[in-house]
């Protein structure tokens, strides 16, 4: 039946490489509309559908009538490749990045940060919030942060509660900007990072806010944002925030997206049947 119809229409009958290649494909275009979806890339694609538009419909006889209008969109179309990539470029790099973050992809292993490492960022972090002490904490996961860090001071300081309470005390050289982790180091302080360009951004998020959620849209990184107008502690991680957290909501928020060690080896007892039934004998 469905040969009959294909025959009908001279379409060869497909085979299971070209629906493979149909579902790839559509994975794509679907990923890059989520991708562009609520940014002003939406705007330029709409331009650039009503350019390729204009310059088919002028050249649609054999006749081409209006020569010089085709022409020019012809040239115009030529460059567009070239201003893609110079406007679009965050857009790109945000795209690479989340492909990156694919599991299959995570070959260079994860980096490790323990229980009594995170305990610190969370005091830490609720301590400051508490003294309405501003300060932007930035955890490095799979994808490095090296370009980032470069825009800091260098400190290479083993991360402790008393190290991250001093740099961020107000009037200290360091206090502006953010620091960057990686595993048990803070790596660099005052760092700079790129705002996030979300047009339908709430206006209650100051520069603090939408430098954590940039980082975080562009990189696989956490970000902690402490608030010294509202005093609140809050976390971002995958261009997404997470408000209001008090400590044991941030503890459990590092928890789940850092899967320390010793969390993922206390999961595993507590459900292992040899545990269980010792428990129950006893």
């Amino acid at each position: 039946m469905i040969e009959s119809i294909l025959d009908i229409f001279r379409v060869p009958f497909p085979t299971w490489i070209d629906l493979l290649d149909i579902m790839v494909l559509s994975i794509l275009i679907y990923q890059i509309l989520l991708l562009i979806r609520g940014t002003r890339a939406v705007q330029w694609v709409a331009g650039f559908l009503l350019i390729v538009f204009a310059y088919w419909l002028s050249g649609l006889t054999e006749e081409v009538l209006l020569k010089t209008v085709h022409r020019l969109l012809g040239s115009v179309l030529f460059y567009i490749p070239f201003a893609v990539i110079v406007i679009f470029q965050n857009t790109i790099r945000r795209a690479l990045a989340k492909f990156a973050r694919n599991p299959l992809l995570r070959i260079l292993g994860t980096k490790q940060y323990g229980i009594p490492l995170i305990d610190e960022i969370s005091l830490a972090a609720t301590t400051l919030a508490s003294r309405r002490v501003g300060g932007l904490i930035i955890i490095e996961r799979e994808q490095g942060l090296r370009e980032q860090a470069e825009t800091g001071i260098e400190l290479d300081s083993k991360v402790s509660y008393d190290l991250i309470i001093n740099i961020f005390t107000p009037h200290t050289p360091l206090h502006d900007g953010a620091i960057i982790l990686r595993e048990d180091r803070i790596v660099a302080a005052s760092c700079f990072l790129p705002l996030t360009a979300n047009p339908h951004l709430s206006k209650e998020f100051g520069t603090r806010h939408r430098a954590a959620l940039g980082i975080t849209e562009e990189t696989d990184a956490i970000a902690i944002v402490i608030s010294e107008e509202r005093g609140e502690v809050a976390a971002a991680v995958g261009g997404r925030m997470t408000k209001k957290l008090n400590g044991e909501q941030l503890r459990e928020f590092l928890v789940r997206h850092l899967e320390p060690v010793e969390e993922a080896e206390r999961k595993e007892k507590t459900l292992s049947p040899v545990e269980q039934s010792d428990e129950i004998r006893s």
